[in-house]
């Protein structure tokens, strides 16, 4: 006999969901609160703001890099997408300073992304950007600093 699965808010009405998870949380209604589905979105919330750092710190060492090793193109455009994700890491963090040593021990292997994303964006070869990042984090991070 096959047992039948019987569709749960979760499954049918996301935001319902929520807002019922929120209205049991809210009266201390631990009982009716749909946990197994709670403990996967809080845990999903984590790794989404996690690949976000990640993918911002890529970004903005792929204009980095394009900004020293091109200088010629250098553009208002790639102005506001390194001011933007700098921006956009110091909101997350900011909110999460939690996530800062993440976003340390994540450096060198998002840097090696870069390194190869920014060999695809100018068309120069892989030797032309060092095998280590040539900035600090601190440097990347910092709103006054442009790479000459």
């Amino acid at each position: 006999m096959v047992k039948a699965i019987i569709p749960t808010l979760y499954d049918t009405d996301f935001n319902l969901w929520i807002e019922e998870t929120v209205r049991q949380l809210k009266q201390g209604d631990l009982q009716s609160l749909d946990l197994d589905n709670l403990i996967e979105e809080i845990e999903s919330m984590g790794r989404s703001d996690k690949r976000e750092v990640k993918n911002r710190l890529i970004v903005l060492m792929i204009h980095l890099l394009e900004w020293r090793y091109q200088p010629e193109k250098r553009s208002n455009s790639w102005t506001a997408t390194i001011n933007e994700q700098r921006r956009q890491l110091g909101l997350i963090t900011g909110d999460s300073p939690s996530l800062k040593p993440f976003l340390v021990d994540n450096f060198p292997g998002c840097y090696q992304i870069a390194r190869r994303d920014a060999v695809r964006e100018t068309f120069l070869s892989l030797s032309v950007f060092p095998l280590d990042c040539p900035f600090s984090l601190a440097e990347i991070l910092n709103a006054e600093f442009f790479p000459d």
